[in-house]
């Protein structure tokens, strides 16, 4: 699994421009079963998203089609970790996507 960071790089004024495509993105990639969780950091200076396992080649991929990479909104930071525990409710949250 993935935890990715984001940290905006540009005015909040640019990044809420892109926002709506942004978030058109995020529903492409949960409706694929690829993220489980997503928000704002507070303060709002980026964003987290909780992706499911896959190859790192295809989260990097994935994450350059983000309006906010192409439009250089955001910089990513990605921790890769493997969930030992889960809450029950999360218990298949550690599945690989399908390639």
């Amino acid at each position: 699994m993935y935890i990715v960071l984001l940290e905006y790089i540009k005015p909040l004024d640019e990044v809420d421009y892109a926002l709506p495509e942004h978030v058109d993105w995020l529903n492409k990639q949960y409706e694929a079963g690829r993220f489980l969780v997503s928000g704002r950091q507070v303060p709002r200076v980026g964003g987290v998203i909780i992706a499911r396992a896959m190859p790192r080649g295809k989260l990097d991929a994935l994450l350059a089609t983000d309006p906010f990479a192409i439009r250089k909104l955001a910089r990513y930071q990605v921790v890769e970790f493997e969930a030992t525990r889960t809450a029950p409710e999360l218990a298949t949250v550690n599945e690989a996507v399908p390639a």
